[in-house]
């Protein structure tokens, strides 16, 4: 990876003669504004994110994005990893830490229970770069204010050995109706955004359920995917919310197929033998988002972390590392060669192909009005049901 340069700093800079006077972050959707001014620097930033997000050199001493924002701010980080979105949304709600990675899902429970707070993109000069795609979604914004500032995103993918699944899957098939071939050996995410992953599968191979987004299940829907669950269950060797222990089964071969994040892939010893694809039926994903709590003890420390993690050098160096397109295309100049092509960073029409995580509500994402749908405490409650 190369270090990140002093350059960066300026941008760090330019967010702060924004404005001499510091203001309060507000609340989310229930009450607050944004801020509307910067000012000093607390000395410290807490922050929550997904693995890999936040290097400070100690996983790997070349891989440190950490260390230069605290030279150039004087914003001293501590952070803590999070698994699954629960755990995220969870973490968030204790009102402990400053700053938040959410995938969309969680942002969204997040906005509507006013943990974080609306964003003023003018003070975060980067955001301008951002690609249209990932700015101003339903994760992301309410009624045209901005919570936050859009990170990488990703494919959850599958991921199998070939030395014992063979012929190589195209279907997430593999995982589902024709898992009992690898018995015992079936990994699937720990969490109960999974049903989703049950739901693309069925639209394509039962369609007379009629659906039509798989975070848009009605009542029967939620059924079916819950059902087609509890029969993959049997052959489930493990649930994996930790990503480490993940790489570990498929590197001592206890688990050989399931689904991935390019991360696990990217982590396995050399020699491992597996593959990584798309299958057929087509996947979710993740659409990061950095936001700010709503009762931030530094929210001038904040803003500057949105706008560093958001440069393209920083960006570039944070997305190649976890295996996520970037966040906007001047992040591919600090990319490896061919790494942007290869995630199809920019490409608006490929990430539209991607379901990225989103809250089910009781109001259809899909648009129906005649059923209401299954909201995220009823598809946690089904997970429970599912995984005992």
């Amino acid at each position: 990876m190369p270090p990140v340069k002093r350059r960066v700093a300026l941008a760090l800079l330019t967010v702060a003669a924004l404005s001499l006077a510091a203001c309060g972050t507000g609340g989310g959707k229930s009450g607050g504004d944004a801020a509307t001014g910067l000012g000093e620097k607390e000395g410290t930033i807490s922050i929550l994110a997904w693995p890999g997000y936040v290097e400070d050199g100690s996983n790997q001493p070349d891989v440190d994005w950490v260390s230069p924002f605290e030279k150039d701010t004087g914003c001293t980080v501590t952070s803590k990893i999070y698994s699954t979105p629960d755990q995220g949304f969870n973490l968030m709600k204790s009102g402990e830490y400053d700053v938040i990675a959410a995938s969309g899902d969680a942002a969204a429970r997040l906005i509507e229970a006013g943990v974080v707070a609306p964003v003023n993109t003018d003070l975060i000069p980067n955001y301008a770069g951002i690609y249209d795609f990932l700015t101003m979604q339903s994760w992301n914004s309410v009624d045209g204010v901005s919570y936050g500032v859009p990170h990488g995103y990703g494919a959850n993918l599958l991921m199998y050995n070939t030395e014992v699944v063979s012929p190589a899957p195209t279907s997430w098939g593999v995982v589902f109706d024709e898992s009992g071939a690898y018995h015992g050996r079936v990994t699937a995410y720990d969490s109960p955004i999974y049903i989703a992953d049950a739901a693309v599968y069925l639209m394509a191979h039962r369609p007379e359920l009629g659906i039509r987004n798989p975070y848009a299940l009605d009542t029967e829907q939620l059924a079916a995917a819950a059902a087609l669950l509890r029969e993959q269950r049997t052959n489930i060797g493990e649930y994996w919310s930790n990503y480490r222990t993940t790489i570990q089964a498929f590197e001592s071969g206890d688990s050989v197929v399931g689904t991935t994040w390019q991360l696990i892939a990217n982590g396995l010893a050399d020699g491992v033998p597996t593959a990584v694809t798309m299958p057929s039926e087509g996947v979710t994903g993740r659409s990061d988002t950095w936001m700010i709590g709503s009762g931030a003890k530094s929210p001038n420390c904040a803003y500057a972390w949105l706008n560093y993690i958001a440069s393209p050098e920083v960006n570039g160096q944070a997305t190649g590392y976890v295996g996520e397109a970037p966040s906007s295309q001047a992040a591919c100049e600090f990319r490896s060669a061919g790494s942007c092509e290869a995630y199809h960073a920019g490409d608006a029409d490929y990430a539209s192909t991607i379901w990225f995580w989103s809250n089910p509500v009781a109001d259809c994402l899909d648009g129906r009005t005649d059923v209401p749908c299954t909201d995220y405490a009823a598809w946690t409650t089904a997970w429970q049901q599912i995984t005992g």
